[in-house]
């Protein structure tokens, strides 16, 4: 293992494994070596910087977690963006939840609200997350097409490894992923 630089993707799926196997020091390297990548893959979901910090530190809160989960077919890293995307999402989420207001006549005595851009403006750090909101509308209906749409779309993960991290044939998960951009175009357009 080299000391100096970042770490090739061998030597972080080397620590990984080694935390697996209980190795408390090999998890505190683990957790610096992909720290900063953690954070970028938050931030891409999450462009305020607050916001992706918060769920860069949830994330690799569930890596030390639930580092048993990683099955050691695909890259550690792979697993990693699965990890982030979850943990942007929740935290947008529980920001998105704390910014309106449980009682809604707060917002009636305030007087009428003019309604942001959802382009430009979010009710939690002033940035497009348009995104976002579509979905938690695709959400609902098609939990599945999440998370290979935003593991192909906003991490840029290839097709191959979006279907040996979610243990789905590479047809499945292409469909899911295109199935998942059709129902996303009108959400977005629907705001421009």
């Amino acid at each position: 293992m080299t000391s100096a630089g970042p770490l090739d993707p061998d030597e972080i799926d080397d620590l990984a494994r080694r935390a697996q196997a209980g190795d408390t020091d090999a998890l505190e390297l683990l957790l610096g070596a992909v720290q900063p990548r953690a954070l970028a893959a938050c931030r891409s979901v999450l462009p305020h910087l607050a916001d992706a910090e918060d769920a860069c530190q949830e994330a690799l809160l569930n890596v030390s977690r639930k580092i048993g989960s990683w099955h050691g077919r695909g890259r550690f890293t792979t697993w990693l963006h699965a990890v982030c995307v979850n943990s942007a999402r929740s935290t947008y989420r529980r920001l998105k939840k704390q910014a309106v207001p449980a009682d809604p006549t707060e917002l009636s005595a305030a007087g009428p609200l003019e309604r942001p851009d959802p382009r430009t403006t979010s009710v939690i750090a002033g940035t497009r997350l348009d995104l976002l909101e579509a979905m938690e509308v695709i959400e609902r209906d098609h939990p599945q097409l999440v998370q290979p749409l935003l593991l192909r779309d906003v991490h840029g993960l290839g097709y191959d490894e979006i279907a040996q991290l979610l243990e789905l044939p590479l047809g499945t998960v292409k469909a899911q992923i295109h199935h998942g951009r059709k129902l996303t175009r009108p959400l977005l357009a629907a705001d421009a």
